[in-house]
């Protein structure tokens, strides 16, 4: 007669404050939002090697690396640009929870998109940064075309072009890029991390 055995759904020994006071710094997500050529990757790269030379644990997700992978079976539609920022949020939510801080950088054009993220990840550990540029700038720094190809109607769905873009109203922190150098726009997106990180 075979014996009934209760399985134990299993649990980590070691909890995200355990994490955090040993690397001596919170897991938080940094959500980087902003058009197509703003600077979101760039800053996001940028802080990421400061913080790392400084021994933060600390993640970059970016669209092209997401779009590549994770999310390669998605489109452009507003249902699937949804449900891409949806698994985006949810995989940060568990690097926070492993102590990590997540720079995210993505386009979310909705305000819907980003609201959810917060609320996926948990207000206390999400910061909205806006990524400001002007639409004619961040044109201007387009080497891939994609904003020409757009206005020939070559590309649909482009946001800033024949897609709507809705900025954020109250971002945790604004960082305008435009007339700007790389390194001191890097450098406020660093220091705020730091800021909202430290224990």
């Amino acid at each position: 007669m075979l014996r009934k055995v209760h399985l134990i759904a299993p649990r980590s020994h070691v909890s995200q404050e355990m994490r955090e006071t040993k690397q001596r710094h919170r897991g938080m997500v940094f959500w980087l939002t902003g058009l197509s050529g703003a600077g979101k990757s760039t800053l996001a790269h940028g802080a990421e090697a400061l913080l790392f030379a400084e021994n933060y644990n600390v993640v970059v997700f970016d669209g092209d690396a997401i779009r590549g992978g994770l999310c390669r079976d998605l489109g452009f539609s507003p249902e699937d640009r949804r449900e891409n920022n949806r698994r985006i949020a949810e995989i940060a939510k568990l690097f926070v929870r492993a102590g990590t801080i997540c720079l995210c950088a993505f386009i979310s054009p909705a305000e819907e998109f980003r609201r959810m993220a917060r609320e996926i990840v948990g207000p206390e550990s999400f910061r909205e940064i806006f990524v400001d540029c002007s639409a004619k700038e961040c044109e201007r720094r387009d080497v891939k075309g994609f904003y020409s190809k757009a206005r020939r109607g070559e590309i649909s769905g482009y946001t800033g072009v024949s897609s709507g873009y809705e900025p954020p109203t109250q971002p945790d922190c604004a960082i305008h890029t435009e007339g700007v150098a790389v390194e001191d726009s890097v450098r406020q997106l660093f220091h705020y991390i730091k800021a909202h990180t430290n224990r």
